[in-house]
């Protein structure tokens, strides 16, 4: 059980009327800071040096784990390399992973700060990761905070081709498994589109979270103690059920 945070996160309708999205700034990234912020529909996002931007935008970016449809191209090379995917097995290998600078960005805004305070809030039982190896290698991943059946993700990352999206695809199951009505993909932009996210406006996410966030917790030591063939996951998409 966390402690209280010491911060009080505004209404962000009340704040930003306008839906420009930054809503305050200051506090901390303790875990209960990060969980107070989620549960008010707020995420840290700042560059390294600056300080701690909290934001919810208008509108947001969910996607229906239930609605989710994988695309051919990705379930033939879940059929043909059969990766192994697991399931919080590496959270700091991920979260570090996904703060390396990309092809196209040399810069991240996931500072070692912000890879601390995911940390924290993983080993309290509030963040979540999904790994794709080839062998013992790392390739890709993702990781999220779940609080209740709220869930929020953060960042993926690849090394080889489609297997971010591997790892997408079994939180999608994990999801469509557990009943969760979307997961939450902050931002807009052309990736999370083709993936199938849509958005909606923030006063109905606000209002859906405070639903959610008070359901039981996702159990995600049903998944932690298991490796699952990306091949089998292709073949069996009812694997989760």
């Amino acid at each position: 059980m966390l402690p209280p945070s010491q911060f009080i996160f505004p209404n962000p309708a009340e704040v930003d009327p306008e839906g420009e999205g930054l809503i305050c700034i200051g506090a901390d990234l303790s875990a209960s800071t990060l969980y107070e912020a989620y549960t008010h529909g707020l995420f840290p996002w700042f560059s390294e040096g600056e300080p701690i931007c909290w934001w919810s935008p208008e509108p947001r970016c969910i996607i229906d784990p239930k609605q989710y449809q994988p695309s051919k191209s990705l379930i033939r090379n879940m059929k043909k390399f059969d990766y192994q995917i697991t399931v919080n097995h590496a959270f700091k290998q991920v979260i570090r992973s996904c703060s390396l600078p990309r092809s196209y960005a040399n810069e991240t805004w996931i500072s070692e700060d912000i890879i601390q305070a995911y940390c924290d809030l993983f080993n309290v039982g509030y963040a979540y990761s999904i790994e794709v190896w080839n062998n013992t290698k790392l390739v890709g991943g993702l990781y999220g905070v779940n609080i209740g059946l709220g869930c929020f993700g953060e960042s993926m990352f690849s090394t080889q081709t489609d297997v971010s999206k591997m790892a997408f695809y079994v939180l999608m199951l994990i999801g469509k498994k557990n009943n969760l009505p979307w997961i939450d993909c902050q931002l807009v932009n052309d990736h999370l589109l083709s993936l199938g996210a849509g958005t909606i406006s923030r006063q109905d996410y606000l209002k859906s979270l405070q639903e959610v966030i008070k359901q039981p917790q996702i159990d995600w030591q049903t998944y932690k103690d298991s490796v699952f063939s990306s091949k089998t996951i292709a073949l069996n998409n009812d694997l989760f059920e």
